[in-house]
């Protein structure tokens, strides 16, 4: 998952729940440009803290709220829908202790190597094959425009390959040419994170996207991460049996929700 734009707003500590309650609410700059749409993000909603979340983005001028909250908060889920808000999707979070024992060996005959410069128009090209009506939270929503949504995925891979910001590493399947991307960033000293993967379809049934996972693993270890962890919407069966045969197991979960406030 992306964090984009700068945060807005920070519950003090002493406002939270016991024993620690925050809520960033984060203004989207990029889904902005994207979808012409003032948007802000809240990533980690509560029951207790969605008025205030509600507060901001009125007095904000804010058209969408995109809102994750842990599925076990489900008193914040249907406070969400009480609020108007409808669920887009579904991530699953897993999760592989890296720091001991051996890795998996990359047995995949594509050359999996850092991404190059001047690689990330090739990398566009295979998100845009790839992610092309992909029912993520975006391609849920029926009221954003599908291109746009589309183009989300293939600016999302492109940056990455771009700026430090976005991801710490990309790394490629190489062919002959670019035939898949995958992301990879830490998200603090102890994890690594596996964000973006994609693999054309001349390459898929390769065994790439193992290969990815094997790699990120080790990019992760290299950083000196202890743990790696990655995610997808539930619905995606086939990507967590490759990640349960490399030893990641189920960690948590989050809704995602869509508040419109012409809506609500």
């Amino acid at each position: 998952m992306l964090r984009l734009g700068a945060p807005a707003r920070l519950v003090p500590q002493s406002q939270a729940r016991s024993p620690v309650e925050v809520t960033i609410i984060v203004l989207s700059a990029i889904d902005q440009e994207r979808f012409g749409l003032v948007t802000a993000r809240d990533g980690d909603v509560t029951a207790m803290m969605l008025p205030q979340t509600l507060a901001f983005c009125r007095s904000n001028g804010v058209q969408l709220l995109i809102a994750r909250c842990r599925t076990e908060e489900l008193a914040a889920a249907q406070a969400l829908e009480r609020a108007g808000a409808r669920l887009m999707d579904t991530l699953v979070y897993y999760v592989r202790v890296i720091v001991k024992g051996e890795l998996p060996e990359n047995t995949c005959k594509v050359v999996i190597r850092p991404v190059r410069p001047g690689e990330d128009e090739a990398v566009r090209r295979v998100a845009a094959e790839s992610f092309r009506g992909y029912r993520g939270h975006y391609h849920a929503d029926p009221r954003l425009d599908p291109a746009k949504c589309d183009e989300a995925y293939q600016s999302w891979a492109q940056r990455s390959c771009l700026s430090r910001d976005v991801a710490g590493e990309v790394l490629v399947a190489d062919d002959g040419a670019v035939a898949g991307f995958a992301t990879l960033r830490l998200n603090e000293p102890a994890e690594g994170e596996g964000v973006l993967f994609a693999v054309a379809p001349r390459a898929q049934g390769a065994g790439v996207y193992k290969a990815f996972m094997i790699e990120g693993m080790r990019w992760c270890r290299a950083q000196g991460a202890k743990r790696m962890v990655v995610s997808t919407q539930v619905t995606n069966l086939a990507v967590q049996k490759v990640w349960t045969r490399l030893g990641f197991e189920p960690s948590h979960s989050y809704y995602t929700f869509h508040l419109w406030f012409d809506e609500a």
